[in-house]
């Protein structure tokens, strides 16, 4: 018994360590009580540490199938062969270079290092709003509950029965043929109250193996609400840039449209005076109507761009109030976290979320294990059997009985055997996948730092690129006036400068892009925050919650009172 007793406390501690919920760190939205969901939990603060150790023992018996180790973090995994934290190179019109720091934390509020308080409320909005949070939240709850639920198998169950029968026997079931009076009733009215109490004890650990599967559904969904609140934020921050950077390029093609048309009409009041050809002209006239052909395609892209914004804030299309960012005024971070790699994978919300289902693949071994192993049930039924209600609980009808079964599968062809077999496969299935999303994790954030490293060398050259077109453009100008060169060289430079700017713009935005491709592949800094609110916790067990029919009548009645 010491040996069991001691096995079975094991479990009931490495369960409730799966089951309890993530205190609230530092600067978290809303601040929740650490409880513990397991059995064990449940038994220390229901009944008493001195209750729960009978309770313990007599369940018995140790969890069959693999016992769960988290993977460890890949060994001398890297973000890139040779991997430089100086600066970046000059951002130019962004604000100057940026470096990375190893090891730095990521910040919860990460889109705040953008100093753009636009940017901080139109966030704020999409996490009020969004359907997609609060359906993450909603299968959290609904994990959690779940949990309560197969965590009650741990204790027993009581059924009370209340009856009332009339019955008629018939005097061959005791061996008479006789239709005269024997000395007993055969027809009587028969009241019967009882209470059947069920219990099975956990010998093999199937019910502690479903509720360390339950337990790590929890974390899954967990995962899964933070990996939804970093795509959406990810996503808003990365729209609302890409809307900036279209209605810069609009600003500029119109601005250089009004400038082909000044100097359109002034060629034509010069071809008019004979100073001009009308070659000259119908190539100006040309420019124009190719810069003014590309201003839809800019308009169409931006409209469609603030229609995703507005789904983002879970606002209609028509709900628009044009709110916007401009990229002249936004911030570039100076500075960027990077994390080292071995904190990579436990960071990030997918690489979490798969090693939650790795976790939940074994513990579903477990059960599939103990499926085939005997189970043993412990009944006993206590109650009264009268003629009459009065008699009902006299000492002469009192009734009861106690049993105890032990049930296996002898013989199912193999059934149980594959069965158990397809889940150690899902668990192989599980591990490649975990595998995959750690390969995953590393190449976003490699990829996102050799676009930081690049993108500022390209905005270097754009920014050159659009000085040169401006002063060559220029001087043709001035060399056109002096006669000293055909117009067609000032349509090749005014070309060049619509280019060299529009190119400059996209570069631009590429570099706050990036950076935010950067902080989400790093995981968001979802740890250093706590985003959950009371939709995600499970309802507490009180004492109607027990009952079924007492907790049924309290649903009703709360759903009547919202109804009304």
């Amino acid at each position: 018994m010491r040996r069991v007793y001691s096995c079975f406390t094991r479990d009931l501690r490495r369960h409730a360590l799966f089951c309890r919920e993530r205190p609230p760190r530092k600067g978290a939205r809303l601040q929740t009580e650490s409880r513990p969901a397991s059995f064990a939990g449940r038994a220390i603060f229901r009944f008493g540490a001195f209750a729960a150790a009978p309770v313990a023992a007599s369940l018995g018996g140790c969890a069959v199938g693999p016992d769960f180790a988290a993977p460890a973090a890949p060994f001398e995994a890297g973000y890139v062969r040779r991997l430089s934290t100086g600066g970046q190179g000059e951002a130019g019109r962004v604000g100057g270079a940026q470096q990375l720091q190893m090891g730095r934390d990521v910040p919860g509020e990460w889109w705040r290092l953008f100093h753009s308080k636009q940017i901080s409320a139109l966030i704020d909005e999409a996490v009020e709003n969004h359907p997609n949070i609060a359906a993450a939240e909603a299968a959290l709850r609904q994990a959690r509950e779940t949990l309560e639920a197969d965590a009650a198998s741990f204790l027993p169950s009581a059924t009370a029965t209340d009856s009332v029968t009339r019955q008629q026997l018939s005097p061959a079931q005791y061996g008479s043929s006789s239709n005269s009076n024997s000395g007993f009733k055969t027809l009587y009215t028969l009241y019967n109250s009882n209470v059947a109490v069920s219990f099975t004890p956990d010998v093999f650990g199937k019910t502690a193996r479903t509720v360390e599967g339950d337990a790590a559904s929890v974390d899954y969904q967990r995962y899964q609400l933070e990996a939804a609140y970093l795509a959406l934020t990810a996503n808003v921050v990365s729209t609302a840039i890409a809307d900036a950077s279209y209605a810069e390029q609009i600003k500029v093609t119109q601005g250089l449209v009004a400038d082909y048309r000044a100097q359109l009409d002034i060629l034509e009041k010069r071809f008019e005076l004979g100073a001009v050809s009308l070659a000259d002209v119908v190539s100006e006239r040309a420019l124009l109507a190719q810069a003014e052909a590309s201003l839809p395609p800019l308009q169409k892209a931006r409209a469609q761009t603030r229609n995703q914004l507005m789904a983002y804030l879970g606002r209609f299309p028509n709900s628009d109030k044009g709110e916007a960012i401009e990229l002249e005024k936004l911030h570039l971070p100076a500075t960027l976290p990077l994390s080292l790699p071995s904190k990579l994978v436990r960071q990030r919300p997918d690489i979490l979320a798969a090693e939650s289902q790795l976790h939940q693949a074994s513990a579903n071994v477990g059960v599939a294990t103990a499926n085939m192993l005997p189970q043993l049930t412990l009944s006993a039924t206590g109650g009264s059997l009268a003629l009459t209600p009065t008699q009902l609980f006299s000492p002469h009808t009192m009734a009861y009985n106690f049993g105890a079964s032990l049930s296996n599968q002898a013989f199912d062809g193999g059934g149980l055997f594959h069965k158990r077999e397809a889940k150690v496969a899902a668990f192989e299935q599980a591990t490649a996948q975990y595998q995959g999303a750690v390969l995953t994790a590393f190449q976003n954030v490699a990829d996102a730092l050799q676009a930081i490293k690049h993108d500022a060398a390209t905005l270097r050259a754009q920014t050159a690129a659009e000085s040169a077109a401006a002063e060559s453009f220029r001087i043709a100008q001035i060399q056109y006036r002096a006669g000293s060169t055909t117009y067609p060289t000032v349509i090749n430079a005014e070309q060049s400068l619509l280019t060299a700017r529009l190119n400059r713009v996209k570069a631009q935005a590429a570099r706050f892009s990036d950076t935010v491709a950067l902080l989400q592949a790093l995981g968001g800094g979802w740890w250093n925050r706590n985003d959950e609110t009371p939709a995600s916790r499970a309802k507490p067990t009180d004492l109607v919650a027990t009952s079924p029919i007492a907790a049924a009548i309290r649903a009703q009645a709360g759903k009547t009172v919202d109804a009304q």
